[in-house]
């Protein structure tokens, strides 16, 4: 069972999210579930298995999304590479960085992580846990 069922992100602008983080979910391997412009809200899954989503929309009550301090998401990556790509596609599409991809070393010995936030300043993390296998 998944700790798990969802994640939502809110955000002002749906068409700059779906613009930033559709790359991201495809270097990772995820795809789209669904995407409903009137709302506005997109939802993302791992093929094949219905939980967790990652959501982005707008909020639910109307009011204007702003980013949590001290908050974030990791989203788990199946390679070091894609950890580069996502952090790659994220900064290329509007995103800022918050640490290159790279080993940490002090979390555990084969955490390989980036951080990095949305154009509207939601702090996200993509890593690795497995070994580099040879």
């Amino acid at each position: 069972m998944a700790m798990i069922s969802h994640v939502y992100i809110g955000v002002n602008d749906f068409e700059q999210a779906l613009t930033f983080y559709s790359p991201i979910m495809q270097a990772l391997g995820f795809v789209l579930k669904f995407r409903e412009p009137g709302y506005p809200w997109a939802g993302w899954m791992e093929p094949g298995v219905p939980r967790p989503l990652f959501l982005v929309g707008r909020p639910w009550d109307g009011n204007p999304a702003q980013p949590g301090h001290g908050q974030m998401v990791a989203l788990l990556a199946p390679s070091r590479t894609a950890v580069d790509a996502a952090y790659t596609a994220a900064l290329a599409h509007g995103g800022s960085d918050d640490g290159a991809p790279g080993l940490r070393a002090h979390y555990h010995p084969n955490y390989y992580g980036a951080y990095f936030r949305d154009p509207e300043g939601n702090k996200l993390c993509v890593c690795c846990h497995d070994p580099v296998s040879h």
